[in-house]
């Protein structure tokens, strides 16, 4: 018997498609359907994404499928298995971190390149790109491929580049670890997954929700538009503030009616409060269409994807 829950992993494709959360229904027709043309392979990664550590499918009509996984940084293992179906019970048994799910194949090493060389990165160097990487883990938003990006570029000036890509991503392996085992102790549902769960209510109502939505106010109103749809009017919340809100502030929304009036705006900001009083999240309006809707307070704890 399946189980309805989507499993906590990430999927692409050759086709350049991302599946997040699927259910073991979607997880076998993309297996079963690997071997055409452009589509032989599919990657997993957990939700959280942990490094080094992800499941892959290699398929050739004709062939077996080449069942890959990798546990660390020193184990890669592969095994042949004749049909979609072993294949899909073992991804599924992967996700779930069930027990035993990689009995039964006949696993092999695969060849790694040795680790490569990476240098020490000076103390305050490395102090000031840690500091910049923590508040951003602590934001909550950014992969690990975006905040290696970020650590990479915090300090480049000109054509000083006093951290390259490698040591990037080993400041950021090692702090993205750090986050997990800290999110590891946290219980139950958190301030931003209630915020999360308000903007689904009012999207589900016709209202354009976008979280960490652009740079800045400016950007966020000029670009809002784009992402209308059907949508009656909008809400949304930038970059900016999200770092304010994880430095333990509250979080400013900002808000509005399509079609530009005063009296349509006032309507969606009742509305935004409404949803946001719904998950017991608490806010600051004092009902005007010209002011930001403040919730607080807000402890932001908002678990890494990846």
């Amino acid at each position: 018997m399946q189980n309805d829950e989507g499993l906590a992993v990430k999927v692409q494709t050759e086709h350049g498609e991302t599946y997040v959360r699927p259910s073991e229904e979607q997880l076998s027709d993309l297996v079963h359907r690997l071997g055409g043309p452009g589509d032989h392979w599919l990657v997993m990664q957990r939700i959280p994404d942990v490094p080094d550590v992800f499941a892959q499918v290699w398929h050739e009509r004709g062939g077996d499928y080449q069942l890959e996984h990798r546990e660390s940084r020193e184990r890669f293992v592969a095994a042949a298995v004749p049909d979609a179906a072993a294949v899909t019970g073992a991804l599924v048994g992967w996700a779930r971190q069930r027990g035993g799910w990689d009995g039964g194949f006949a696993w092999s090493p695969v060849e790694m390149d040795p680790p490569q060389e990476v240098p020490e990165l000076a103390p305050t160097v490395r102090a000031e790109v840690e500091r910049r990487v923590r508040v951003l883990l602590r934001c909550g938003y950014d992969d690990r491929a975006a905040l290696a990006e970020a650590a990479e570029e915090y300090l480049v000036d000109g054509d000083s580049r006093p951290v390259s890509a490698a040591q990037a991503r080993e400041l950021v392996d090692r702090l993205w670890l750090e986050r997990l085992d800290e999110q590891a102790a946290w219980e139950g549902l958190t301030d931003p997954e209630r915020l999360t769960a308000a903007f689904r209510t009012l999207e589900a109502s016709g209202i354009t929700a976008r979280e960490n939505f652009t740079c800045c106010r400016g950007c966020g109103m000029a670009e809002i538009g784009a992402e209308r749809e059907d949508a009656r009017g909008f809400v949304f919340f930038h970059a900016q503030v999200v770092e304010h809100a994880a430095e333990g502030h509250g979080l400013a929304l900002y808000y509005g009616g399509f079609d530009g009036s005063e009296e349509t705006t006032a309507g969606i900001g009742h509305e935004v409060v409404a949803a946001l009083d719904a998950t017991g999240l608490s806010t600051q309006w004092d009902g005007s269409p010209g002011t930001s809707i403040g919730v607080t307070p807000l402890d932001w704890r908002r678990r890494l994807q990846g």
